[in-house]
């Protein structure tokens, strides 16, 4: 999973999606470092930063809410939450969109809980080739 490392509200929600992922089947790389530049080199920074991106372990890539039915699979009882996003994938997206366009303001919501979210005690998992 690909997220923006400045965004305090996209930290918090990794966090908790990675407490989910008791299987260890996710691993975080923030957006703007050197694995994002690889896996997102096709794409503007402008587009990098627009959503957050999962890239399955054969290289397809899934950007804003096209990612929520393949990343709902990866987690224990994500099922019911993929179908509803595959389901639905325009409404998927527009909820996504919802979620990014006002992230700062989620984010203050939050406050300090979302700006102590430490990305350095996630837990480190295998590079995608």
């Amino acid at each position: 999973m690909l997220y923006d490392e400045d965004c305090g509200f996209c930290r918090w929600s990794l966090d908790r999606l990675l407490r989910w992922d008791r299987h260890g089947r996710l691993r975080a790389a923030p957006i703007q470092g050197e694995e994002g530049d690889r896996l997102l080199a096709d794409l503007s920074q402008e587009d990098r930063l627009a959503s957050w991106h999962l890239v399955a372990p054969d290289g397809r890539r899934y950007s804003a809410g096209e990612a929520a039915g393949p990343l709902a699979r990866l987690l224990p009882a994500g099922a019911p939450v993929a179908l509803l996003a595959e389901t639905f994938p325009r409404t998927a997206d527009r909820l996504y969109r919802w979620v990014a366009r006002n992230r700062d303001s989620l984010g203050s919501r939050l406050g300090e809980e979302a700006c102590a979210v430490d990305p350095s005690r996630w837990p480190r998992r295998s590079t995608p080739s």
